[in-house]
């Protein structure tokens, strides 16, 4: 039964989270909220995860999701077959709707409604992105937690951004690099 309602969240979650990999995160939040399958605070552990692995944020963040859960309960095997079980649900919704666009857009793809419809998407798409960054950054930053690490992750967030703006030769992942080492040896 776990495996089926694994399975409807990340449909549901595949089938409305328009824009990428990071529209799926208000979707994680309310399933850590709803079925306490894994706390908010996980949820940031599981972007950095996502982010650092190569692939999709959205399906890395599934797989994860669905192989901490079945290896908490059944072991490796457990993880492996929840992890696919969960990344199935969330692409699947999506094959089913690009092969029933790839149809229909051939036929009304110079039509004024439909390009006024995907003209419509974008602010929405903008507004859930903005929203997850916000609740990224309060959850990052901890400002309701350990003021240290709220200025200690500060600061490192300002030193980052200002090192990719002036340093534009170095590449991004030895910010990565630096960052992860950084957290661990601050305990971040």
């Amino acid at each position: 039964m776990m495996l089926v309602r694994l399975f409807l969240e990340f449909f549901k979650t595949g089938l409305f989270a328009v824009g990428g990999g990071l529209a799926t995160i208000p979707f994680l939040y309310e399933m850590a909220d709803k079925y306490k399958w894994f706390d908010r605070e996980l949820i940031a552990d599981m972007i950095a995860v996502s982010e650092a692995t190569p692939g999709p944020i959205g399906v890395n963040m599934a797989t994860y999701t669905g192989f901490s859960i079945g290896y908490g309960e059944y072991g490796v095997l457990g993880g492996v077959l929840y992890g696919i079980i969960t990344t199935l649900g969330l692409v699947t919704p999506s094959i089913i709707v690009v092969l029933i666009i790839a149809k229909a857009l051939d036929v009304y793809k110079s039509n004024p409604l439909v390009q006024s419809a995907f003209y419509s998407l974008r602010p929405a798409v903008s507004g859930l992105i903005c929203a997850v960054a916000i609740s990224l950054a309060t959850e990052t930053f901890n400002f309701s937690g350990d003021i240290k690490i709220s200025i200690i992750t500060s600061v490192m967030f300002i030193l980052s951004v200002l090192g990719v703006f002036k340093l534009k030769k170095i590449h991004p992942i030895l910010f990565i690099l630096v960052g992860a080492v950084l957290g661990v040896v601050l305990g971040l």
